[in-house]
């Protein structure tokens, strides 16, 4: 079988490499799961200024926004400041299936969207909440948290889609009208995490420091803004290549997340989008709701002060 060969006008090259250690995949099962997903995971993407984590033979994985001097003319892109490395970048857009294999022949394994279009105007599409389970806990445990937030979200006339988020944890978005101040949207992103944890405060946590949550899911409320949230269909790296998987409320008691990946999860789709087809359409966010999460702390600027705080106590009680 050759290792070099064109699919959708890009040209494919050491498709039977190792795609990475522990994947137990080449970078030929990447493109076709890629090629396979292609219209369903554009659908996220289409518009937003994309990241991906890829790895080079040899090489660790790595984060890469800006786009090489070699991307085709044909790849769609825009420049855009960014806040976190403090300088422009020239983010590519992934609009079509074309981008899609082009990125997956540059051994682009993960693909991070942002959370706003390239019309920032619009504001944020979507609140996501990230909810991530202990070290050594069960999925079981991100599920039943996943259901605390469906329940504040329905207790406000809000409803969300849920996705594996191709590690141990789950994702859910519930998507917005455009319009909203993004300050409005992290916001009631924090209301609802503290609303869920307020329901069963023994199962989640709003604690953003690691060593205060005490063993219970963490609820992650800081996807807001110019956050990027892995996308429905990507895959990830961990062994055996898992995908970030859609899935619908009634099924979250029968799956794990190794259930879903680029070998198995083109089988389990078969012509379906469930990304597409379990999400509501958009919603205005509860006057309430957004009031209440001003009221909150932005979870990383109160980590941080906190952690300033201990560190001075630990320095006091060490001279003392």
């Amino acid at each position: 079988m050759s290792s070099e060969e064109s699919r959708g006008g890009v040209t494919l090259t050491n498709l039977d490499k190792p795609l990475f250690d522990g994947a137990d995949a080449t970078k030929r099962d990447l493109v076709d799961y890629l090629e396979f997903v292609g219209d369903r995971m554009v659908r996220g993407l289409r518009d937003r200024p994309l990241s991906v984590v890829r790895i080079r033979p040899g090489q660790e994985p790595f984060m890469q926004k800006n786009l090489p001097k070699y991307t085709p003319e044909w790849v769609a892109r825009v420049t855009m400041w960014a806040e976190s490395s403090r300088r422009e970048v020239t983010y590519a857009l992934c609009d079509d299936v074309r981008t899609l294999l082009w990125f997956g022949n540059q051994r682009a394994i993960e693909y991070h969207p942002l959370l706003l279009l390239t019309d920032h105007t619009a504001g944020p599409t979507h609140l996501v909440l990230d909810l991530d389970p202990p070290s050594g806990q069960h999925f079981r445990q991100a599920v039943a948290a996943a259901r605390l937030i469906k329940e504040a979200l329905g207790n406000d006339g809000l409803a969300g889609a849920v996705k594996t988020s191709g590690a141990k944890g789950l994702h859910v978005f519930v998507p917005v009208e455009p319009g909203i101040a993004i300050e409005d949207a992290a916001a009631a992103t924090r209301a609802v995490a503290a609303r869920a944890e307020r329901i069963d405060p023994d199962l989640a946590t709003t604690a953003f420091i690691r060593e205060d949550r005490g063993g219970k899911v963490f609820l992650d409320s800081t996807r807001s803004g110019g956050a990027t949230v892995v996308a429905a269909y990507s895959p990830r790296v961990r062994p055996g290549a898992p995908v970030s998987f859609p899935l619908s409320w009634t099924e979250l008691d029968d799956v794990v997340p190794g259930d879903f990946t680029i070998h198995t999860a083109a089988a389990q789709l078969a012509d379906r989008d469930p990304w597409r087809d379990e999400m509501p359409a958009p919603q205005a966010l509860p006057a309430d709701l957004v009031e209440e999460g001003h009221t909150i702390p932005i979870a990383r600027v109160q980590a941080m002060h906190e952690g300033k705080r201990r560190a001075r106590a630990r320095r006091a009680a060490e001279d003392s």
